[in-house]
């Protein structure tokens, strides 16, 4: 029986014994719901980013939902998102009854233009939320401009920029409220999972209720420490708690928590792979005739989530790629041009991103790409392109 050719993904989680042995002694301790190893994770967490709380849910898409609701968001306001995202960014606005304004990225970076934002503000504007697109670090000095100039709250996405920094300082702490993703493909993933960092503690107190159903503390605080709330014959007594607020259910657990602990651990390590491996990438293939590579500014580090080429034969370049079992993907169709959306807001033109995002091709990246894989990808690539060269 003839063995079946295996294909090179896009992406790979990077799991290996530390992430087995950290889940096993969860699973042992018979404490696996939101307790001791959460609240490890996010302390260890915020000190890694440099931040003073770190709260830890189970989505970005949540992270970014309690952070609008923690910043005021309501009916009517309007929030600034790029286009050329993952739908979440958008949706979340959505959630809120508020409207999702969507503004232009620019041509380098595929970050979103702070120059376009500065023309998407209205007298509703209550927030924006730039995205830290594959890792590499958006504009944010002049988005703070903008923003202190009009009152206007900054939400970072930073879903793909665990551990890029801007200016020397990690991102997850250059505005009031940062949202980190930990589902399968990114660089910490914990299966699912998300995180936020703020140094407001009045901030963080609430996004732990709101996690958790506006409840004013948690099976394990209750259990961990004496009560603090209540009426006096109920101090010291676990089952007792308060709903202060309406809320939701999308507190992390200690099985995630536990996996997020051991990718922290590894996370700088991975991060610096691959930086080499982009570079490697960038080296064979910038050169070759109509293939753009990545832009990375000089104030930033980029923790490298993915790579993506362009090119104006990015669909046959993709099934090329396939037949040769290298997968690739696009990331992303913009979110103005979804159905949903486009239903909407069928008037909203975004020129550079209706440009680019035909031609932008994710290449596979991840630490355990090897480098006899990656060769064989540039080759692909190199054959292809020569090919198709007019």
């Amino acid at each position: 029986m003839t063995k079946k050719k295996a294909f090179i993904p896009v992406f790979r989680p990077n799991y290996g014994p530390e992430e087995i042995k950290a889940v096993t002694e969860v699973l042992k301790s018979g404490w696996i719901g939101l307790g001791p190893k959460t609240q490890e994770f996010e302390e260890k967490f915020a000190k890694y980013i440099g931040a003073k709380y770190a709260v830890a849910l189970n989505s970005a898409t949540a992270a970014l939902h309690l952070s609008l609701i923690a910043a005021g968001v309501k009916p009517g306001d309007e929030v600034i998102v790029p286009s050329f995202t993952f739908v979440s960014t958008a949706h979340v606005v959505m959630y809120l009854g508020a409207k999702p304004v969507f503004a232009d990225i620019e041509p380098d970076t595929l970050c979103i233009s702070p120059k376009d934002v500065a023309k998407k503000i209205t007298k509703k504007t209550k927030a924006i939320i730039p995205v830290h697109y594959g890792g590499h670090p958006c504009r944010i000095k002049e988005l703070r401009k903008i923003a202190k100039a009009k009152k206007i709250i900054i939400i970072e996405d930073a879903s793909h920029a665990c551990g890029s920094t801007y200016g020397g300082y990690k991102i997850g702490v250059t505005s009031p409220l940062t949202c980190f993703s930990f589902h399968a493909v990114k660089n910490l993933a914990t299966g699912d999972g998300g995180m936020i960092t703020t140094d407001d503690k009045a901030m963080a107190e609430r996004l732990r209720r709101l996690r958790w159903l506006g409840i004013n503390a948690n099976t394990w605080e209750r259990i961990a420490t004496i009560s603090k709330v209540g009426p006096k014959s109920y101090k010291g007594y676990g089952w007792y708690y308060e709903v202060a607020e309406l809320g939701y259910k999308c507190h992390m657990n200690d099985i995630a928590a536990a996996l997020g602990l051991a990718q922290l651990k590894k996370l700088e390590k991975s991060n610096k792979i691959r930086r080499k491996l982009a570079a490697t990438y960038t080296k064979a293939l910038s050169k070759l005739p109509g293939i753009t590579c990545p832009t990375v500014d000089s104030n930033v580090t980029t923790s490298q989530h993915n790579y993506v080429i362009r090119y104006d034969k990015r669909d046959e370049l993709h099934l090329y790629l396939r037949e040769k079992f290298i997968s690739t993907g696009v990331h992303y169709l913009p979110i103005h041009l979804q159905p949903f959306y486009r239903k909407l807001y069928p008037k909203v033109k975004l020129p550079i991103v209706e440009a680019e995002w035909k031609k932008v091709l994710l290449l596979p990246l991840y630490p355990q790409l090897t480098s006899k894989e990656q060769l064989f990808i540039i080759k692909g690539i190199r054959d292809f392109v020569n090919s198709h060269n007019d």
